[in-house]
């Protein structure tokens, strides 16, 4: 079958995939949620060890501090999405006056711990930005403060915890890959569905509408009445 062959099946039933789209848009219309803005923030620690001084013995040029201090930083990307730091969080919050309390569990949640060697960085995810601005100087404080209890192990050697980027603002979110393609791909879909619908009705429909169709039949056609 041509192509031109195919194009007049759907221009003979072009409305059934045109109506389609039209329900599939009004729906996705009246039934669309816009989702709640979210909020952003980020804040950056560099980690540090003194190296260990004895006299008259080679340190290695304070290689193993740096490695200790890497350590620090992979324990800490763990220890901020613990109920432990979301208590230190809210003592912090606290302090400041705040009303913003995190609930157990959900500080897990809403922040993101990377690292990079001797560099931390969390990523906070909030809805409010005026919570989040308090949220982020409380984990700030927290981090900067509080380590120290979770990283017994190292308090020997010095180990200093400083921040380096600060949560200036607040950044929003904008909305996902998904959420600009879901009514797009929903109308392409219709689209498709529609068409199928006009081949499979033009495959059931019996009727002649052509000489054409008729001499593949082996009718033999004399001649044809211009419309």
């Amino acid at each position: 079958m041509e192509l031109r062959q195919y194009w007049r099946i759907i221009k003979q039933r072009i409305w059934i995939p045109l109506v389609l789209a039209l329900v599939v848009a009004g729906i996705s219309v009246f039934t669309a949620k816009t989702p709640a803005p979210s909020y952003t923030a980020s804040l950056r620690f560099v980690v540090s060890v003194e190296p260990e001084r004895v006299e008259g013995q080679f340190n290695y040029d304070g290689y193993y501090a740096g490695i200790s201090s890497e350590f620090i930083a992979d324990d800490l990307s763990e220890i901020v999405r613990s109920q432990a730091f979301t208590e230190d969080v809210n003592r912090h919050l606290n302090q400041t006056g705040s009303a913003l309390q995190i609930a157990p569990g959900a500080l897990s949640g809403i922040t993101f711990a990377d690292k990079h060697h001797r560099i931390l960085q969390i990523n906070i995810t909030w809805p409010n930005p005026n919570e989040l601005q308090e949220l982020g100087e409380a984990i700030a404080q927290a981090v900067e403060e509080d380590s120290a209890k979770y990283l017994k192990q190292f308090s020997a050697f010095g180990s200093v915890i400083t921040i380096i980027d600060r949560p200036l603002g607040a950044a929003q979110i904008p909305p996902s890959l998904t959420q600009k393609l879901d009514l797009p791909l929903r109308l392409i879909l219709a689209l498709l569905a529609g068409i199928g619908l006009t081949f499979l009705l033009h495959y059931l429909d019996t009727s002649v509408r052509s000489a054409k169709e008729l001499e593949e039949l082996g009718i033999v056609v004399l001649a044809e009445i211009p419309k």
